[in-house]
């Protein structure tokens, strides 16, 4: 599938970035694929992989000619990668879990949101990670979601879309404001209670025993806590607000059950257990995941 387009730059040679990378090679996107990255290793190791068509030094020798650039880079580095991208041109888009902060950025950089900067969030991801682990197909039948300005330039968001689409992706579109807060409920609260519920469990007189006899729920649940710890930090600094205004219902939830538990009222406690099962087996019917009992 060819774009056109004679140059890609990516900035961050981690998983997402190389599966980009390799993806877009694959389906022959653009003539030619340029990378920078911190580790000449990454770099060096996505050369002789094929991943990428040619190293950069530097941020600026990587973007120069380049008709779109992708930010594959922590979401702590997207604003110093936008910071040397004052005089480009190019389409320039992002790959960070939180929106908010990037048009911030824009906006203190360029003096406001640049028209070329279209902000994006692929959901999709691997327990693996640098690139060694890139995979081509990463991002087949998941979405991405845009979250553009309402000065961004149409055809910046038109590229930034063919280019998702062509790795097999569903773009979708929403406001940066609406995005975080939706992922501070469903993506970012989920995380900090995974890794809250194993540090508890960790420091108790029988963890051993605990984990030695923790079945598939358990499991499944604390999966995530195995997560990068310093990506969430920084995720959890970016998003702050609305990670704060979903994580204050939940505290609010928990001491209604366990009030409902103390005082022995169990009818109350199945009435809402019903509720939550109602809620989460039509959201699987919706997203057509299906819900497996266990323990």
């Amino acid at each position: 599938m060819s774009s056109g387009i004679n140059k890609i730059s990516i900035i961050g040679l981690g998983l997402i970035g190389a599966s980009v990378a390799l993806g877009l090679k694959k389906r022959g996107f653009a003539e030619r694929i340029s990378a920078f990255d911190t580790s000449s290793e990454s770099l060096e190791i996505g050369l002789s992989r094929s991943i990428i068509d040619d190293k950069a030094s530097s941020i600026s020798q990587c973007v120069e000619g380049s008709s779109l650039i992708l930010l594959a880079v922590p979401v702590r580095s997207i604003s110093g990668s936008l910071a040397q991208l004052k005089d480009v041109t190019a389409v320039i888009t992002d790959v960070g879990s939180v929106k908010s902060p990037v048009l911030k950025a824009g906006e203190e950089i360029f003096g406001e949101v640049p028209a070329n900067l279209v902000p994006g969030h692929p959901i999709a991801g691997s327990e693996q990670h640098g690139v060694e682990a890139a995979d081509p197909s990463l991002f087949e039948n998941h979405k991405v979601i845009l979250t553009p300005a309402a000065t961004t330039d149409k055809g910046a968001i038109s590229l930034v879309e063919e280019m998702w689409q062509c790795l097999g992706a569903r773009v979708i579109q929403m406001s940066a404001r609406h995005h975080d807060s939706v992922f501070a409920q469903t993506s970012h609260l989920p995380h900090l209670l995974a890794y809250a519920l194993v540090d508890t469990l960790s420091v108790q007189g029988d963890s051993l025993e605990i984990f030695e006899y923790a079945a598939g729920g358990f499991r499944d649940f604390s999966r995530i806590a195995a997560s990068d710890p310093v990506m969430w930090r920084d995720i959890f600094d970016a998003n702050g607000e609305q990670v704060l205004n979903i994580l204050d219902k939940y505290v609010d939830e928990l001491s209604e059950i366990r009030a409902l538990i103390a005082d022995g009222r169990m009818e109350e406690l199945e009435e809402l257990f019903k509720r939550a099962k109602v809620a989460r087996d039509h959201f699987a019917s919706i997203s057509g995941q299906a819900v497996k009992e266990r323990d």
